[in-house]
């Protein structure tokens, strides 16, 4: 039997690559993208989704680098689950992509006006 979980995203970033390091010293880049659904809502309105994406290493360095709010990206990689106890005892579960490639649809090195990065 043969299983896959591959998914590919075209999107716009709803706001900055969150780039934060583990503690071993690995890049970890955290961002949403917006992807249409490709109709309208009963007002004529576009729906999107908001997917959120986790990009890791040199590629997460790179994503913090040149990508900005607006930016119109690929992302390919695979969806993966947690779960998790809430503060009230609660079972969660939240999803994300994990991103193994991310293309960049518009390059530019962020501007020295784009709002400084910090990192922990």
């Amino acid at each position: 039997m043969i299983m896959l979980n591959k998914v590919v995203l075209i999107g716009h970033l709803t706001k900055d690559p969150d780039l934060r390091y583990t503690q071993s010293g690995i890049a970890v880049a955290r961002f949403t993208l917006a992807v249409d659904r490709g109709f309208k809502n009963q007002d004529g309105e576009k729906q999107a989704d908001f997917i959120p994406i986790t990009v890791w290493r040199g590629q997460a360095e790179n994503c913090a680098k040149y990508l900005a709010k607006g930016r119109l990206v690929v992302v390919a990689g695979r969806i993966q689950t947690r779960a998790y106890d809430d503060q009230n005892g609660q079972r969660r579960y939240t999803w994300e992509v994990v991103a193994d490639e991310v293309q960049f649809l518009e390059w530019s090195e962020k501007q020295e006006t784009d709002t400084p990065r910090f990192e922990n």
